[in-house]
């Protein structure tokens, strides 16, 4: 593979990540701004409770929901069960009101009915999710999907949470649902200036999108050459920044995002 082919899929993933880049410092501006409150509440005495941050968190995540055109279709502050002094269990959620098929923009938000009361039958333990397991036992930041979001939305997701924590501990996490149509509008058209097929995984090899139609959103990439790709970009045999060749595919890590472009022909 010659330099310049290794440089124009370089090219190609640092665009993917750029299109991440606005959603992930949302999110570190968030998780700054929850953990300060929790400061807050721990220097006046005050016992932290969903009455005080739901408010704060309904100021900090509407605008991003509200903005027209947005890629931002879920945002909030799960917390860490038994943390709040009034809510055991709590999801402090909001949605962007859009439309059916157009996926066009409503206007609206409005708050997600959650049940969060462990003796009913349509009680859901998060703390057994990706978004939510992955962050809390590497501290880091975290891509989840694509998946169906049955909690939220019932749509094809990609879900970006970070852990907030005090005193040492998570309290919670701080994230955003983006659909992956909104996702497709603008990963698209950079994919298709790609020197062959452009696709964009996730770490496990599902793709997001893909300029070949025939790829389904969330369906795996299969292929011996991709996922032997995949699997020496994960086990470290190569570095973040390369892109190489593996009878026909190439994959490059799409920054810190978690997502692969992976590139044929």
């Amino acid at each position: 593979m010659t330099g310049t082919v290794a440089e124009h899929d370089a090219r190609i993933a640092e665009r993917i990540e750029t299109t991440f880049e606005p959603l992930a410092a949302l999110v570190e501006g968030w998780r700054t701004a929850v953990q300060d409150e929790f400061r807050d509440f721990a220097a006046q005495g005050i016992a932290p409770a969903a009455a005080a941050l739901d408010p704060f968190m309904d100021a900090l995540a509407r605008p991003a929901l509200e903005a027209p055109g947005g890629l931002v279709t879920g945002a909030g502050f799960v917390a860490t069960p038994g943390v709040l002094a009034d809510a055991p269990w709590h999801l402090a959620w909001w949605l962007r009101e859009i439309h059916g098929l157009d996926r066009g923009d409503r206007g609206g938000v409005r708050r997600l009915e959650a049940v969060n009361d462990p003796d009913s039958d349509q009680f859901r333990d998060y703390r057994q999710l990706e978004w939510w397991r992955v962050p809390e036992r590497t501290g880091e930041r975290h891509v989840t999907g694509p998946y169906v979001d049955y909690l939220c939305t019932d749509d094809y997701t990609v879900t970006v949470t970070t852990p907030v924590t005090h005193d040492g501990r998570m309290v919670g996490v701080v994230g955003i649902d983006v659909h992956v149509s909104r996702l497709e509008r603008v990963i698209l058209p950079i994919l298709r200036e790609a020197a062959g097929t452009g696709t964009v995984v996730n770490g496990s090899g599902r793709v997001v999108a893909s300029s070949d139609s025939h790829r389904v959103t969330g369906t795996l990439l299969r292929g011996d050459d991709v996922q032997s790709a995949l699997t020496a970009l994960r086990e470290g045999s190569r570095s973040a920044a390369d892109a190489f060749g593996a009878e026909g595919a190439r994959v490059v890590r799409c920054g810190d995002t978690g997502l692969v472009l992976v590139l044929q022909g």
